[in-house]
Order: C-alpha cells, then sequence, then structure tokens
C-alpha cells in the first residue's frame, strides 16, 4: 500500500511540471511584447539541467529571463542530454523578479539503459542578485543561490554506497560581459564557486558513508556572442568525488546557443562527461528549447 502510494505522488508530481510546463508554452502567443522584458537576448542564459540560468553544465550569476529592475518574467524549458549509456530528460519552470530573486522547480528522470531503469529527482532553486549587472558594470554581476534536491529513486544510488537521497547546495557565481572584446565581438566571462555533496548532480544521492562532507568545487564559462542572436562557448564543471565504487570525473561542454527572440533559446552542446556509475566513456550531446515572458 506504502509502495503504491508513493508510485502516485510521483506520477503527480511529474505530470504537474509538465503540466505547468505546457500551460506556459501555451501561453506564449497570447503576450505583448512588452511583457518579455527588456535585458538584451541570450544575456539571460539558457536553463541548466538543475533548472537554474546558466550554459548547459554550468550556473551563471545572471537570472532566468530577461526581466529589468521593474519587470517580472517567467520562463519554461525541456531539455535532453544524451550519452553512450544514459539519457536524461528534465523539464523546468521559474520566475524571475525584477532582476533582483528567481525561482526555479525542474524534473529530471535519468534513464539508466544498461539497468533498463530510471532515476529520478526535484530540484528547487533560489537565486538572489547581489550586486551588479553583467553588461554594464566594470566588475559584472554577483549572485548566490541555493538548491534543494531530492532523490525519488534512492535504491541504485544507495548501492553504490550514498548515504542520503537529498541535500542541499549552496554556490556564489560571477558573470561578466565584456564589450568588444575578442575579434571585436562582445564576450562572456563567468566562475561559480560551489559548495556540494551531491554524487553527479544528485543522480547518485549525496554524500557517502566515508565521506558526508560538503566539497568547495568550481564551474567556469566563457562564451563569444557572434552577434546577439547566436553565442558559442565552453564550459567545466569540476565534481566532487565522494564514492568509494565508482569514480566521479569532471564535466566539459561546447556549446552553441540560437535567441532568435526574447521569447525563444535553442541550444545545443557537445558534452563529455566522463566516468557514470562505473561506466567510462559517456559522451554525446546536450540539446534544450527554452521559452519565457
Amino acid at each position: 500500500m506504502k509502495h503504491a502510494r508513493l508510485l502516485t505522488l510521483r506520477r503527480r508530481a511529474k505530470i504537474t511540471v509538465l503540466l505547468s510546463t505546457a500551460a506556459v508554452l501555451g501561453l506564449m502567443p497570447l503576450l505583448s511584447a512588452h511583457a518579455e522584458g527588456s535585458r538584451l537576448w541570450a544575456t539571460g542564459g539558457i536553463t541548466n539541467i538543475n533548472g537554474s540560468a546558466g550554459g548547459g553544465i554550468t550556473t551563471w550569476a545572471v537570472l532566468n529571463g530577461y526581466a529589468s529592475d521593474t519587470e517580472t518574467t517567467a520562463n519554461a524549458s525541456v531539455s535532453h542530454v544524451g550519452v553512450d549509456d544514459f539519457g536524461l530528460n528534465t523539464a523546468s519552470i521559474g520566475v524571475n523578479w525584477a532582476n533582483r530573486l528567481a525561482v526555479t522547480v525542474s524534473h529530471s528522470k535519468l534513464d539508466v539503459q544498461p539497468l533498463h531503469t530510471d532515476i529520478r529527482q526535484q530540484t528547487v532553486g533560489l537565486k538572489l542578485r547581489l550586486a551588479g549587472e553583467a553588461l554594464y558594470d566594470r566588475f559584472g554581476q554577483y549572485s548566490a543561490g541555493v538548491q534543494y534536491t531530492h532523490n525519488s529513486d534512492f535504491a541504485i544510488p544507495h548501492a553504490l554506497g550514498a548515504r542520503n537521497d537529498s541535500g542541499v547546495d549552496f554556490y556564489l557565481a560571477a558573470t561578466k560581459v565584456v564589450l568588444d572584446g575578442f575579434l571585436s565581438r562582445n564576450v562572456l566571462l563567468n566562475a561559480t564557486a560551489r559548495a556540494t555533496r551531491a554524487n553527479q548532480l544528485g543522480l547518485l544521492g549525496f554524500g557517502s558513508e566515508h565521506d558526508n562532507g560538503y566539497d568547495l568545487v568550481g564551474e567556469f564559462s566563457a562564451g563569444v556572442f557572434l552577434n546577439r542572436k547566436w553565442l558559442v562557448g565552453a564550459e567545466y564543471r569540476q565534481k566532487p568525488n565522494n564514492l568509494q565504487t565508482v569514480d566521479e570525473d569532471d564535466w566539459k561542454s561546447v556549446y552553441l546557443v540560437y535567441a532568435p527572440s526574447r521569447y525563444l533559446a535553442l541550444s545545443m552542446a557537445y558534452v563529455d562527461l566522463g566516468s557514470i556509475a562505473g561506466l567510462d566513456d559517456q559522451n554525446g550531446y546536450f540539446v534544450s528549447l527554452q521559452t519565457g515572458f
């Protein structure tokens, strides 16, 4: 009975996220151009695999969407990561209040192909802009954030030695857009420091029996605006290595973002995720579709 009730709750949570995403997508044609936010295109980043604004695998200091200090915007996104032995699907929604505070909710499902099973997790994030603005301030923008993640399918992470099915990350990020930089193009630079106990972002649980403390890791991203609609760049994300049974490698990607308007952003990337759950050479692709108003 308890197992059946848990399955029902999980289905309801997944349906809620999907319906929320569909609702935002359905409202898009009805919205006026004024409501889309007034910051420059592509400076809101895309929604990463945790639901926060950034690159595909890193978190930036910018907030989701294009809200100025007098506006409120919302966004929804869906993404897919496909590598040799895994597939990760994520749906996210977020709200940006006055370019000061962003609240995001995401639901992810990892398809573990060798075991023909799924691992699901939910992440709720808060990001607060502390100071500055990425484009106009000399020293860029600074934000602090917190992310709570719950793993709904803990059997595999527990078998690998994970200690907890939920955890909290804390991070501090800095982003700067350098005008007329490399080859006279605008350049985006980002560095993020994250305190985490997550194994593979929480998909393999949090901590271990031997190492349940926080690790301080870095996330780095750089991109060049080919024009106001196209951004090309690369990312590097350090990872903790808590589990003794399997190694966890740092992540890398090369990405391309196309933002034809503030309503829409399409992203694709080549990703190198290293070893995951004892399976080496997990290389593949990341694609995402983001919309907002």
